[in-house]
């Protein structure tokens, strides 16, 4: 089992309707790509949020083959998409684990 993980920090000035895209628009919109199983939006805490609270959406996959699908297909669209919408207000990075017990 495949997670891709997108850790954001999202500035306050936008946090709750960025919150909202997310679960309104985001998640709705991968999900129905396929790709993914499952889907989980997570606030990191202990964390410096002088600039913006930290979020986690971690995206599990059957296999590396949905992973990479979803890679080739729609992530591009996908980042375009939230930089259009935020611009300099968020800052991402992606990360992808296997699941090993």
């Amino acid at each position: 089992m495949i997670v891709y993980n997108i850790t954001t920090k999202v500035h306050h000035s936008i946090d709750a309707s960025w919150l909202q895209w997310q679960k309104e628009k985001v998640i709705p919109e991968i999900m129905e790509t396929g790709c993914f199983a499952a889907v989980k939006l997570l606030q990191l805490l202990e964390q410096d949020d002088s600039e913006g609270k930290t979020y986690a959406l971690q995206l599990t996959a059957d296999t590396t083959e949905k992973y990479d699908a979803y890679s080739r297909t729609h992530a591009k669209r996908l980042r375009i998409k939230a930089i259009e919408k935020w611009g300099d207000k968020i800052i991402s990075f992606h990360s992808l684990l296997e699941v090993i017990h």
